[in-house]
C-alpha cells in the first residue's frame, strides 16, 4: 500500500490558498476514486481505498504546514508504509502555474512543509509531486503570496490543473513513476482561452 500525502493548512481561511494546492489535488483524487477522507487520527484526516486494484491511503495533515511532519510520521507508521511508498503533493513557487514535476530525494527548496517532513522522517527519500503556483509579482512577499487564493484569471485553469495532477498520481500508482513523468511532466497546460 502507498500513502499519498497532500500538504496544506487546516481551516476555511486557507482552503483555497495557493499553499493548499496539495490538499486540493488529494481531494480531487479522492473524488475521482470514490475515497472518503473523513477519518480523524494522528492530527490528520485520512481515507483508505483503491485506485483500480491497488490499495492506497490518502492523508491530509491537520496541523499547520510547518508542523506536519510528526502527524505524517505517526500515520505512516500506523499503516506500515516505508519511505519508498510515500508520495507527498505540495505547491512549488519555482514552477510556472500548472506545471507538474515528480522528484525523489533532494532538499526542501524553502518549503516549510517539506522541511518538517524531512526532519520528522529523518530522511528525504520520499517521492514528491510538485504543483507549480508560479512566482509572486515583484515586490510581493512570497510568504504572503502563497497564502492568497489564485488570481481570477487562473481560476479558469485551476480545475483542469487539479484534475491533471490527480490523474498523474493515478498513473504513477498504477503504471509507475516513469510513465507518469513521461505523460505529465512536460510544460504547463495552455491557459484557458475566453471566447
Amino acid at each position: 500500500m502507498k500513502a499519498i500525502i497532500g500538504l496544506g493548512n487546516p481551516g476555511i481561511h486557507y482552503q483555497w490558498s495557493r499553499h493548499n494546492v496539495g490538499f486540493q489535488v488529494v481531494d480531487r483524487l479522492a473524488e475521482t476514486c470514490h475515497i472518503s477522507i473523513c477519518t480523524k487520527r494522528f492530527k490528520t484526516l485520512y481515507g483508505k481505498g483503491w485506485i483500480d486494484s491497488k490499495e492506497v491511503v490518502l492523508v491530509k495533515p491537520m496541523t499547520f504546514m510547518n508542523q506536519n511532519g510528526e502527524a505524517v510520521r505517526k500515520a505512516i507508521r500506523f499503516f506500515h508504509i516505508g519511505m519508498e511508498d510515500l508520495i507527498v503533493v505540495h505547491d512549488d513557487l519555482d514552477l510556472p502555474f500548472g506545471r507538474l514535476r515528480f522528484k525523489r530525494r533532494g532538499g526542501d527548496g524553502g518549503h516549510q512543509g517539506v522541511r518538517s517532513l524531512i526532519e520528522a522522517l529523518n530522511g528525504n527519500a520520499f517521492l514528491r509531486l510538485k504543483v507549480g503556483i508560479g512566482r509572486p509579482p515583484k515586490g510581493v512577499d512570497p510568504s504572503e503570496y502563497v497564502l492568497e487564493p489564485f488570481h481570477a484569471i487562473q481560476q479558469f485553469d485551476l480545475d483542469r490543473n487539479l484534475s491533471q495532477a490527480a490523474e498523474s498520481l493515478r498513473v504513477m500508482h498504477l503504471e509507475g513513476i516513469e510513465a507518469a513523468m513521461n505523460r505529465y511532466q512536460k510544460k504547463a497546460i495552455p491557459p484557458f482561452q475566453t471566447p
